[in-house]
C-alpha cells in the first residue's frame, strides 16, 4: 500500500516542482503542526481551536516565524527559502502585506521541501525554535 501521509520524493523530483508547488504541501504541514499543537495543549472547542489556528497560519505570524528561523538555516534551506521568497505572486491577502506574504510562501515551501525530502526531524527542531519564540513573546 502507498503511503500518502509520507509521502517523499528525490532531489530531481522535488528540483522539478516550483516553490509555489513546494508552498502547497508546506502550508498543509505546518498548519497540520500547527493543529496538533494546540489539540495537544489542551484547547477543546473547535472554536477556540479554529481561532489559535488562523491566528498562528495567517501571512503576519508565519512573517515573525520565518524571522526566528532564518539564521538556522543550512545553505540548501536558504537557497529554497529565497527561491519561494521572490517568487512572483498574483494576489496577497488583505491583511498582509507583500512582505509578509513572501516570507510566509517561503516559510511554507521550505517545510513543503522538508516534508518532501522526509526530514521529519529537522521540520521538528524548527517549529520547536518558532514555538519557544512565541511563547517568549508572550
Amino acid at each position: 500500500m502507498h503511503d500518502y501521509l509520507h509521502v517523499t520524493m528525490d532531489d530531481a523530483e522535488i528540483g522539478r516542482l516550483s516553490s509555489l508547488g513546494l508552498a502547497h504541501i508546506g502550508d498543509c504541514v505546518y498548519e497540520l503542526l500547527t493543529r496538533g499543537r494546540l489539540v495537544s495543549s489542551g484547547l477543546t472547542t473547535a472554536r477556540n481551536l479554529h481561532s489559535h489556528t488562523v491566528a498562528l497560519v495567517r501571512a503576519s505570524s508565519q512573517y515573525a516565524a520565518a524571522q526566528v528561523i532564518l539564521p538556522m538555516l543550512t545553505e540548501a534551506e536558504q537557497d529554497v527559502f529565497r527561491r519561494a521568497r521572490n517568487t512572483k505572486v498574483h494576489g496577497v491577502p488583505k491583511a498582509a502585506s507583500k512582505a509578509e506574504y513572501a516570507y510566509a510562501t517561503a516559510l511554507e515551501a521550505l517545510f513543503g521541501w522538508l516534508y518532501l525530502k522526509g526530514q521529519y526531524e529537522r521540520i521538528n527542531t524548527l517549529y520547536d525554535c518558532i514555538v519557544k519564540a512565541e511563547a517568549s513573546d508572550k
